[in-house]
């Protein structure tokens, strides 16, 4: 029924979802970038449906999950994060891709919505401790187009694997500020 709804919004709105992903696609981790708006998470929602991402979980700021509104961000898959503390986040959500079948999650490496020259690595991290792919997820404003990725697997330099990705991104226009030419 949701598909359905968000089908029907991302036609009434001009977007389309393209994705490159083999068939069946079951545990990754999405890294979605450019982030610069909340938009992106409306638009984030509405593609997850459409791509058939249910089982996509998120992580988000703890500010996020309070009343009246943080039983939507829990609904929608939403795991809270509270920024303030050095926890062992990285290594709890590897372990989830071992504990619960079907496992996912979406991840924006910038960490906000402000520009910034440097991604947070936690993604990287989870990624090679679990043994899962990252799905380069982009959203293009200027063509109003969500990209899904063919699965990538990091290597053994987590320097040079996410040099290759920011660069990747630099490709699409974000929402809220000037692509930064490569």
């Amino acid at each position: 029924m949701f598909r359905a709804l968000s089908l029907f919004i991302f036609r009434l709105i001009g977007w389309r979802v393209t994705d490159h992903r083999p068939d069946p696609m079951v545990q990754a981790i999405y890294v979605v970038a450019p982030h610069t708006s909340n938009w992106d998470f409306i638009i984030g929602v509405l593609g997850r449906s459409i791509a058939r991402l249910g089982h996509a979980r998120y992580l988000a700021k703890k500010q996020l999950f309070v009343w009246p509104i943080g039983w939507l961000f829990r609904a929608l898959g939403g795991y809270p994060v509270d920024r303030s503390k050095h926890t062992n986040l990285t290594d709890q959500v590897a372990g989830y891709f071992w504990e619960i079948p079907g496992f996912s999650i979406a991840i924006t490496p910038e960490g906000t919505r402000k520009q910034v020259k440097t991604w947070k690595t936690g993604f990287w991290r989870i990624a090679k401790a679990a043994n899962v792919p990252v799905i380069l997820t982009s959203f293009d404003y200027a063509k109003k187009e969500i990209i899904l990725r063919e699965p990538f697997y990091v290597g053994d330099d987590m320097e040079k694997d996410i040099a290759w990705m920011m660069d990747y991104f630099k490709q699409f226009k974000p929402r809220n500020r000037p692509v930064i030419a490569g």
